[in-house]
């Protein structure tokens, strides 16, 4: 490689790794074994299948609760 396809690639990397930087947006699938996948919350996705998050969207007033009573002790992710 020439120095100015070096540059060039450079530059790609960079702009590539800015844009995986960047926040994605929050997606649902199905995955292979039949559980509901939330994708975007992290780097890797939230598995759980129906009944697990039936059971969690059920517990949402007291996770709130708990996220309230302990927000000294949690952490933000930036």
């Amino acid at each position: 490689m020439n120095e100015e396809e070096l540059k060039s690639e450079v530059e790609r990397l960079r702009a590539e790794n800015e844009a995986l930087k960047k926040p994605r947006a929050t997606s649902l699938k199905v995955s292979e074994k039949g559980a509901v996948s939330v994708y975007g919350m992290g780097r890797f996705p939230v598995t759980l299948y129906k009944e697990q998050w039936l059971r969690l969207l059920s517990m949402s007033a007291e996770i709130t609760e708990f996220i309230t009573a302990n927000e000294g002790k949690l952490k933000t992710r930036e």
